[in-house]
């Protein structure tokens, strides 16, 4: 209908130039959200996900922590209801083999961000340092911000840290065949699905020797998980609460905020004040690096 809502979104929401007038896209997805006429839509990976699952193949999936108050939504639940017991449970049902929480690796990659800064103050670095979790984020600063590249900590996000460390560790641990493990990210966005596919995102297969072997293999948004829900038929708000899978299932409640904003500095603040000191700080909420301003 040529409404021009996806250009406008992306200059001036987005406060970029973009990919219409020769400019890269950072694959934010937020025209994707306000699309009037679903014209545009992110690619789902829930038929080759499926495929996989009737192959026989190891199916591991880890949920981002946004996604267990979001989920219920989608099955007429109000706003912000927690249903993370659910929505294990409803991944297993649909032959997911693993379910582990994406909370795990958010726990090192704010381990990670927290030392790296300790280093950059306590040695000399760049600063400030910026959080890299976010794959439109560190997209935007390759693109329009280069310079800025070294003020991005050098942690992989939760999911880039997930993966690998799955066909590593918990394959060793649990006595799977890492090249019969297909990894899930279960996310709020659609930006992991560029992330997973970038050229870095293979240090499982450098470590064991495998270069074709990627450390994420599909990425399904919130949305698609209740989509394919409802296609085989299953009434979520029925199922009994079921946990995550250990030991990668266990985390900290760092990983938690993260999808505040300004939520991943507060955690590495918090971190990096514990490693200095030896204390938790005593004012946990560290209001002054939340929100916008």
């Amino acid at each position: 209908i040529d409404c021009g809502v996806c250009s406008i979104t992306c200059k001036k929401r987005e406060g970029i130039n973009n990919i219409c007038e020769g400019k890269a896209c950072v694959n934010c997805g937020q025209c994707i959200q306000l699309c009037p006429t679903g014209a545009l839509v992110p690619k789902s990976d829930i038929y080759k996900l499926k495929q996989a699952i009737s192959q026989n193949k190891v199916c591991i999936a880890y949920t981002s922590p946004s996604v267990r108050v979001a989920i219920g939504e989608e099955f007429g639940l109000p706003p912000g209801t927690f249903t993370e017991g659910k929505m294990v449970a409803l991944l297993k049902k649909l032959g997911v083999d693993y379910v582990l929480d994406t909370n795990f690796s958010a726990d090192l990659t704010i381990c990670e961000e927290a030392s790296e800064l300790i280093d950059r103050i306590q040695n000399g670095g760049v600063l400030p340092q910026f959080t890299s979790c976010c794959p439109s984020w560190v997209k935007y600063v390759e693109t329009y911000m280069p310079d800025k590249i070294p003020n991005l900590s050098s942690a992989k996000s939760p999911i880039g840290m997930q993966g690998p460390t799955i066909k590593t560790y918990f394959a060793s641990r649990m006595g799977l065949d890492p090249e019969k493990i297909i990894n899930v990210a279960l996310t709020p966005c659609t930006a992991k699905k560029m992330e997973i596919r970038r050229s870095e995102m293979n240090s499982a297969g450098k470590y064991l020797g495998k270069p074709d072997m990627r450390d994420m293999d599909h990425v399904i948004t919130t949305r698609e998980l209740a989509l394919w829900a409802k296609e085989e038929g299953v009434d979520f708000n029925s199922l009994s609460d079921m946990p995550f899978d250990s030991p990668l299932g266990e985390a900290s409640g760092a990983g938690v905020i993260f999808g505040n904003t300004g939520g991943v500095m507060e955690a590495a603040l918090r971190t990096a004040t514990y490693l200095l000191t030896g204390k938790n700080p005593e004012n946990v909420e560290l209001k002054e690096v939340r929100g916008y301003e």
